[in-house]
């Protein structure tokens, strides 16, 4: 099983529509997974008829919407994994929302997936893989490339992969 995996996309749905063509094409994923900024950008993503999981980011007018989680636990391939727009908690969070920080805490997750920064990573952290999958914007003050991450659950692989060439920034096997 392949999830994709883009986050902070803000409106930007060209290189949103491309990084997921290429996964739902190339990659052949099961899912795309969404971790927020602008969450009604994943309207385009219907196109692809696969599952769409999304979060919605802080700032979002959904954030403050109980109907939609802010973070969720979701299984994958017998990998239980945390998906949040943030590693933290935030001033924006609702009373019932999950703390990030304790569930890793706690490992009550094999994996924990994060937008907000727009900074890439992947990194271990106390037997938990973190994954930060960058943002999808073309112009972006920080000076990382529009980027997006895949993870293969059969291979153990974990990606972060450049929009523009398609090629593996930084990758991780477990």
């Amino acid at each position: 099983m392949k999830i994709g995996i883009l986050s902070d996309t803000h409106g930007d749905l060209a290189n949103l529509e491309e990084a997921a063509k290429w996964l739902v094409e190339k990659e052949k994923v099961a899912a795309l997974v969404h971790l927020g900024d602008e969450c009604n950008d994943t309207e385009i993503l219907e196109q692809f008829k696969i599952r769409i999981i999304q979060v919605p980011g802080v700032f979002c007018s959904h954030y403050r919407d109980p109907v939609m989680p802010n973070r969720l636990i979701e299984n994958f391939a017998g990998t239980k994994v945390l998906i949040s727009h943030t590693e933290s908690s935030h001033k924006n969070d609702l009373p019932q929302d999950l703390k990030p920080e304790e569930v890793i805490d706690k490992q009550e997750v094999d994996m924990a997936w994060f937008g907000h920064t727009h900074v890439l990573k992947i990194e271990e952290k106390d037997g938990i893989l973190i994954i930060n999958p960058g943002h999808l914007k073309s112009n972006h003050k920080r000076g990382y490339p529009p980027s997006f991450g895949l993870v293969d659950f059969e291979r153990k692989v974990a990606k972060v992969i450049n929009l523009e060439d398609k090629v593996t920034i930084i990758q991780k096997n477990w």
